[in-house]
């Protein structure tokens, strides 16, 4: 959560704009094992994090995808947004643009928050329980849009 003051002299507590990229190369999806230095350390994840002050949601997406895989990307599109106060294994209440995208050229290597990076085939997944937060959601609903075309953004109305 986010300690913020404002002008009345109110303060309040507000979430986090994250993002989570699903990216795709040759019918595969990209995993990142997350290192035992962060939340869900040692778990598969998808791609993604915090956005930064003064960046735009595609800036993020960009930014987070080459620092953590080292790739560049593009054919990004908006999945869904998921603004469940109660996320599996989070507690900062983050509220999540999820985006798919395909990888293009690898310009780099991961940065410390990965201990690994692999090609998944979407029918051999890790276990749902080795993947972190609700990333294995994530990808079911992508399945989901490819064989439902449902229309994305997908976005779940209570």
């Amino acid at each position: 959560m986010i300690t913020c003051n404002f002008e009345d002299g109110n303060k309040a507590k507000l979430r986090h704009a994250v993002v989570d990229v699903l990216v795709f190369k040759n019918n595969q999806i990209l995993l990142e094992k997350r290192s035992n230095k962060l939340i869900e350390g040692g778990k598969w994840a998808l791609v993604g994090g915090y956005m930064e002050r003064d960046e735009t949601i595609i800036d993020a997406v960009r930014r987070e995808t080459l620092e953590e895989t080292g790739y560049e990307i593009k054919n990004i599109k908006l999945l869904t947004v998921i603004d469940n106060p109660h996320r599996p294994g989070e507690d900062r209440q983050n509220i999540s643009f999820v985006f798919i995208c395909d990888a293009s050229k690898k310009v780099g290597n991961s940065d410390w928050e990965v201990d690994d990076l692999k090609w998944f085939d979407l029918s051999n997944l890790p276990p749902k329980e080795l993947i972190a937060f609700d990333h294995y959601q994530n990808i079911e609903l992508y399945l989901n849009y490819l064989k439902n075309k449902i229309s994305i953004p997908y976005i779940p109305l209570k």
